[in-house]
């Protein structure tokens, strides 16, 4: 874990990157209180490390964040900045930085924005503490992740109603969420939906498979069932699968992709509340002189992980799940 002077931090920044999150709000309004409530100032860097190239700065007061915390998305908005993938950006990102008088940063995002906080940190020595905020559950070294409860929650909402079209009509639907790479959302939407099975990038099964656990349940009188895949399954995502599994069974399938629906939307108690104490952990990190680190939940504990270690390390997925929900599909 790195570590620098906090004797002298009077005056700490907040961006947040990449995918916007619900809960990321909830998370900004904490910075920005825990910040002032022990004597820092706070100023918001707009449009992520796009705006820190830009000088696109905004002071936060504690009447600025107030009645943030249900809304979705992001105050202060977020972007992804080609111009700091360079060695060349980053340098003009620090040199901006110190320039405007800050000290330390907090960095909402997921594995990309914590990339570029820890380069921030090896190449130009800027304290910098990360702050899991993506839908994908996909950061290593946290439970959970600021935005995923909510998606999972809207997407079984879709899903719900899905499926009374489903069984009103004798059909099989595909459901496609997001998740990137990552089958997060769909383990877990696939367990709390009932679903005949899940395609995500950890689970390999054969359409073959899914077309005989099909059969099966026609066999015994089920009459609509739902498949759901995670948009980053190979080797096919919704479309693909509908295709194949026509192909080797006759089914009709119907695809539904959910998209950036999953994205929005108010957060949940649990994201409201994650994003809470994630933000404070963050400010009293940089408070201790704790560097290029990470606030992250294991346990329902504050925990701090090396930012390398969240974005470079891959985050599992609940195996015992996954079986549970093959054994509750039969």
């Amino acid at each position: 874990m790195a570590h620098f002077h906090s004797k002298h931090l009077k005056h700490i920044a907040v961006l947040t990157s990449g995918g916007d999150a619900p809960g990321m709000n909830a998370a900004i309004r904490a910075v920005v209180r825990v910040g002032i409530y022990n004597k820092l100032r706070v100023t918001a860097i707009l449009h992520g490390y796009d705006g820190l190239i830009k000088k696109e700065y905004q002071p936060l007061e504690p009447g600025s964040v107030a009645n943030i915390i249900q809304r979705g998305g992001t105050v202060i908005k977020t972007g992804r900045c080609r111009e700091f993938y360079s060695k060349r950006g980053r340098r003009l990102a620090a040199e901006n930085f110190r320039i405007a008088g800050f000290d330390g940063l907090v960095v909402i995002g997921g594995d990309g924005t914590f990339t570029g906080g820890h380069a921030l940190w090896s190449e130009h020595g800027i304290p910098v503490v990360g702050v899991p905020g993506t839908i994908d559950n996909d950061v290593y070294g946290t439970d959970r992740t600021i935005g995923f409860d909510t998606a999972v929650n809207t997407a079984l909402e879709a899903i719900d109603k899905v499926r009374d079209t489903a069984a009103s009509h004798d059909r099989l639907f595909i459901v496609e969420v997001m998740g990137r790479n990552s089958g997060h959302i769909a383990l877990e939407v696939g367990l709390g939906a009932g679903a005949e099975e899940v395609f995500m990038p950890e689970n390999k099964v054969s359409i073959r498979q899914v077309c005989d656990i099909i059969a099966r349940g026609i066999k015994r009188g089920k009459r609509s069932s739902i498949l759901i895949c995670a948009e980053g399954h190979e080797p096919g995502r919704a479309y693909d699968i509908a295709k194949n599994i026509k192909k080797i069974s006759g089914y009709e399938a119907k695809v539904c992709i959910l998209g950036h629906i999953q994205r929005g939307g108010s957060p949940t108690a649990y994201d409201r509340n994650l994003a809470s104490r994630l933000g404070a952990a963050a400010v009293h990190f940089l408070r201790a002189g704790m560097a290029d680190v990470m606030a992250g939940e294991m346990n329902n504990k504050i925990v701090s992980i090396p930012l390398k270690e969240a974005f470079s390390k891959k985050k599992k997925i609940r195996s015992d799940w996954l079986k549970l929900e093959k054994t509750l599909s039969i």
